[in-house]
C-alpha cells in the first residue's frame, strides 16, 4: 500500500470481514477506490486486503476494531485523522442479529446488539459526518434491513435496532443534504451473507425462495448512494413486502411476516 495519504479520499467499510462488507469492498475496489476495512477478525481482513490489492491494484488499510465499544470507534477516528486520511464514503455495515424470544436471550446479548447496531453506528456517523460537513463533501450508507419497517416476532431487538437505523438515516438525509453530505439507507431482505447462521435463524421455504445474493444488494446500495436517494429496498419481493407494510394495518402485515420468518 502506498504510504502517501495526503489529499486522497477513502471508502471506509465496517463489518468488512464477511457478508455485505466483503462485497462492498470488492465493488469499490473495482472502481479503483482506496479502502479502509474495519472488523474484529484480523486474519480475514488481511486476507481480503491482499486479494484486493492483487486483483485491483488499490490501496487498502486494515483496522482491527471491536466496534461494540464507542471508545474503539473514537480511537479509530483519531488514528485516521492523525494520518490525514479523509473518509469520503462511510459504509455503516457492521451489525449483529439474533432470532428467538426476547426473554430467552440474556440481557447482555440484547444490550450487545444495541451497542453495535445503534450506539456504534451513531458514533461512527457523528464523527465522520462532522469531517465531511467541514469539507462539504461526503457519502454515508446505513445498512438497515427490511425488518426495520415493522416489529418482528422473535427479532424484537434486532428489528427495533434496524428501525432506529432507518429513521436516523432518513432524518440525516435531510439534515445534511445542504452541507454536501449524502445519507442513504439500504434495506435488504434475506440475503446469502451468513447472517442467518450467525443469528441462529430458521430458513423457511419462503425465505429460501426470496433470498438474494450479496452482489445485487450491494450494487443497489452503491447506486442509490451515488444517486443521492434517501433509501432503497433491493429485490422485487422485498419491495412488495415494504409496500404491503405501508398499505396494511400492523396486525396483518406483522402476522404475515411472522409466518414468513418461521415464527
Amino acid at each position: 500500500m502506498s504510504t502517501s495519504t495526503k489529499d486522497k479520499s477513502w471508502v471506509l467499510v465496517t463489518g468488512a470481514s464477511s457478508g455485505f462488507g466483503v462485497e462492498f469492498a470488492k465493488q469499490y475496489a473495482a472502481q479503483g477506490r482506496s479502502l479502509i476495512l474495519v472488523a474484529r477478525t484480523l486474519s480475514k481482513l488481511e486476507s481480503l486486503a491482499a486479494q484486493l490489492r492483487k486483483e485491483f491494484d488499490v490501496d487498502v488499510m486494515v483496522e482491527q476494531v471491536d466496534l461494540s465499544f464507542v471508545t474503539a470507534v473514537k480511537g479509530l477516528h483519531q488514528r485516521l485523522r492523525e494520518r490525514n486520511i479523509l473518509v469520503d464514503i462511510l459504509i455503516n455495515n457492521a451489525g449483529h442479529g439474533l432470532q428467538g424470544p426476547f426473554l430467552d436471550h440474556s440481557l447482555d446479548h440484547s444490550l450487545a446488539m444495541i451497542d453495535l447496531d445503534i450506539a456504534s453506528l451513531t458514533a461512527m456517523t457523528r464523527l465522520f459526518a462532522e469531517d465531511m460537513r467541514a469539507r462539504r463533501k461526503g457519502h454515508i450508507l446505513m445498512v438497515a434491513s427490511l425488518l426495520s419497517y415493522q416489529g418482528v416476532k422473535n427479532f424484537a431487538v434486532y428489528s427495533a435496532a434496524k428501525a432506529y437505523v432507518l429513521k436516523f438515516s432518513d432524518a440525516l438525509h435531510r439534515e445534511l443534504k445542504g452541507d454536501g453530505v449524502v445519507v442513504t439507507a439500504l434495506c435488504p431482505g434475506m440475503s446469502d451473507t451468513g447472517f442467518a447462521a450467525e443469528a441462529k435463524q430458521e430458513l423457511t421455504p419462503v425465505l429460501r425462495r426470496i433470498m438474494m445474493q450479496p452482489l445485487p444488494v450491494v450494487r443497489a446500495g452503491i447506486h442509490a448512494l451515488q444517486a443521492g436517494r434517501m433509501s432503497v429496498v433491493p429485490g422485487f419481493g422485498n419491495k412488495a413486502m415494504a409496500v404491503l407494510t405501508w398499505a396494511t394495518p400492523r396486525w396483518l402485515h406483522q402476522s404475515i411476516m411472522a409466518v414468513v420468518m418461521g415464527n
